[in-house]
């Protein structure tokens, strides 16, 4: 009974957690940076507050909080810079990539390659946008697209794919 051990189970459980929990804080600490750059480093701001408060409702560790907050407006700080991606999914659902990125260059190349592994390309910028609206949490769809069942086996494993992909930072879709 090799590998039945309790001690095994937990150590792969708590991996598991402990891969899930540093991506999002990754993606939170880029999200604080930028809004840093923006606020000038001033926790008081709106913009970078709801970032922090974000960040602390998923446990994030305050020293972590504080270093993204300073490597925001530290001198030699990356540029980084939001871009959103558009196209269509399977059943013709409106999907909605937002990323931060220090090279757009790469990560539009990166979000090609994504979507052409699985038969999809770029559409061109507000193609999908008009089937959502903008809210303080992000995107919200205007209405929604009900798809086929294997259509939305389909959808999920390509929304898996892009958000493991570490500029990613939202993927917004209006199917219902």
């Amino acid at each position: 009974m090799s590998g039945h051990s309790k001690w095994s189970q937990i150590k792969r459980q708590k991996g598991a957690a402990d891969a899930n929990k540093s991506k999002v804080w990754g993606k939170l600490a880029k999200r604080i940076a930028v809004e840093s750059k923006k606020a000038g480093g001033d926790v008081a701001l709106p913009g970078l507050r709801t970032i922090i408060e974000t960040a602390k409702k998923e446990n994030m560790p305050k020293d972590s909080i504080e270093r993204a907050v300073a490597k925001g407006i530290a001198k030699d700080a990356a540029a980084l810079e939001a871009i959103t991606y558009e196209t269509y999914g399977p059943g013709g659902c409106a999907i909605v990539i937002e990323a931060l990125t220090d090279s757009r260059n790469r990560t539009a190349q990166e979000i090609k390659h994504l979507l052409s592994e699985n038969g999809l390309s770029l559409a061109s910028q507000g193609s999908a946008l008009w089937a959502f609206e903008k809210t303080a949490e992000g995107y919200a769809p205007k209405s929604t697209i009900q798809l086929s069942p294997e259509d939305d086996e389909k959808l999920i494993h390509i929304m898996e794919k892009i958000d493991a992909y570490d500029d990613v930072q939202e993927v917004y879709t209006n199917a219902g």
